[in-house]
């Protein structure tokens, strides 16, 4: 399956790293970062990132970045969103 969000397009993800192997490759970065959201405003404990379960992306600003750092950078936010 594909991404079709617009977060694809989402200059925000400009500066994650580069990831073109390993399991990563080709997955969605954005809706790896609303996953790391999500769980980071559940403040979730036991953080699990299935890869496999994320759509594939080819286009905009998501392609070829990292769905491990964008998770990262989703936790980290959705940590500091649950204490507004």
């Amino acid at each position: 399956m594909a991404c079709t969000k617009q977060h694809r397009y989402d200059p925000q993800y400009n500066d994650l790293p580069v990831d073109q192997g390993g399991a990563g490759r080709h997955r969605c970065a954005g809706c790896a970062y609303e996953k790391g959201y999500a769980d980071g405003r559940a403040r979730k404990e036991q953080l699990t990132l299935d890869l496999d379960l994320l759509p594939e992306s080819q286009a905009g600003t998501v392609r070829h970045k990292s769905p491990h750092a964008a998770y990262a950078a989703g936790y980290l936010e959705g940590v500091r969103d649950s204490y507004k």
